[in-house]
């Protein structure tokens, strides 16, 4: 049901040039430009703005839900329908909106119906939408009509569902013409929405939430900036000092001081030639793993839990991930090293004893050698990939990097950059 006006970028700075990316991404305080935000103000509209803004909208869609529906539906939650019109006008007393943006706010089995197509948005039962007062499983772009110098209002309206009522909540929209589709991506949505483990590919989302870690790699899933109430498990690969020290205070808290581990042998000159996986639970750090690669093996080693952390499963995640980092740059076999006590433990993740190899003792421990055998991810890193891709974050091949931007400049004859 989403409309824009096909002009739209034309009318509104930051609209502009929607497929270099998100020019105004959702959020508080990203606001479109200082002169689009003292020209516009957004409100609760009234039922007189739906009466008169939702047929224009409707005639220039084709269709669309009618004017008893919306009045429904933002009876039922207020927070629906948000009116946007010059700054000037409303102050003078003219205060009838100019242009709109709708959302449906859907509880879980809403949610569920609109990535599956059973949710008929021209007509939503209201027992799949959340009041005023409940929190939300998704929020959908239900329609947008805002056409020239009004179309700068629409970023100014998502700031309405970035309340902490709504901000955990993903978006979705489905537009339906040009004008649209560059809004949204302008704002930052990414195309096919991936929610609850459903895969919507007619659908645009700005993921939030737990709604983030859905589309990412296993080894990629901590948002930094989660909410420290958020009791989730989630893992990234160590990129910075900063992460590199959260793996040595894990590891110092296990080794060193639960397993009496002496200091040179945990720290054994190997840290940085190799990958570190590092755990949350929220914000805080809660596991790491090491990951050393070699010509046909590679080797996960160091797998350590902090010991308020281990009912959650954290070390067989930390596992999975590793393994599937591994698969990713193309590995076949993969090496590891158990305690004889927790052998078991790893056999039922898959590994197995490395036949023909005795048991040996470093550190006080008697080990055994393991082995995952497996195949490389379809989408492994190989030579002959995208050379930008090559120079993307570990682990986080599958989106843009700082170095892309290079391919936006071009280079002149003599090999200098020009901007």
């Amino acid at each position: 049901m989403t409309l824009h006006d096909r002009n739209v970028t034309q009318s509104a700075k930051a609209l502009e040039e929607a497929r270099r990316g998100a020019k105004h991404p959702l959020g508080p305080q990203r606001r479109t430009s200082l002169s689009l935000s003292q020209r516009l103000v957004v409100f609760n509209a009234t039922s007189n703005d739906i009466e008169t803004l939702v047929p224009r909208a409707r005639q220039e869609m084709g269709g669309g839900a009618s004017n008893e529906v919306v009045l429904r539906v933002a009876r039922h939650n207020p927070d629906t329908f948000w009116g946007i019109a010059r700054r000037d006008r409303y102050a003078a007393g003219e205060i009838a909106a100019e242009g709109y943006l709708a959302f449906l706010m859907l509880n879980e089995e809403g949610a569920d119906q609109l990535v599956t197509g059973q949710l008929d948005a021209t007509d939503p039962p209201l027992e799949l939408l959340t009041r005023q007062h409940e929190r939300p499983a998704a929020i959908y772009v239900w329609g947008v009509f805002a056409r020239g110098l009004i179309a700068g209002g629409v970023p100014l309206a998502f700031e309405k569902v970035w309340t902490p009522l709504y901000c955990k909540a993903p978006v979705l929209s489905r537009p339906i013409n040009t004008g649209g589709l560059r809004m949204i991506e302008a704002l930052g949505f990414e195309r096919c929405a991936i929610l609850n483990g459903r895969i919507a590919p007619q659908f645009h989302m700005y993921p939030r939430g737990k709604s983030i870690r859905e589309g990412r790699a296993v080894y990629d899933t901590h948002i930094d900036g989660t909410d420290d109430n958020d009791d989730d498990v989630s893992i990234t690969v160590v990129r910075s000092i900063e992460e590199f020290m959260r793996v040595v205070t894990i590891r110092s808290a296990t080794f060193i001081a639960e397993q009496d581990c002496p200091y040179q042998e945990e720290f054994d000159g190997n840290d940085f030639s190799a990958s570190h996986l590092v755990s949350y639970v929220g914000n805080e750090p809660a596991g790491c793993l090491r990951i050393r690669y070699f010509a046909d093996f590679a080797k996960l080693e160091r797998l350590a839990v902090r010991r308020e952390f281990r009912n959650r499963q954290m070390g067989t995640k930390l596992m999975h991930a590793g393994v599937e980092l591994c698969r990713m740059k193309g590995y076949r076999r993969i090496y590891g090293r158990s305690q004889k006590d927790l052998l078991s433990y790893y056999e039922n993740m898959g590994w197995k004893r490395l036949e023909g190899t005795p048991e040996f003792y470093f550190s006080d421990y008697a080990y055994v050698e393991i082995v995952f055998d497996t195949e490389p991810n379809p989408k492994a890193i190989k030579l002959g990939a995208d050379p930008y891709v090559l120079m993307r974050p570990e682990g986080r091949w599958d989106r843009p990097g700082v170095l892309d931007r290079s391919a936006q400049r071009s280079v002149d004859k003599s090999g200098t950059w020009r901007s």
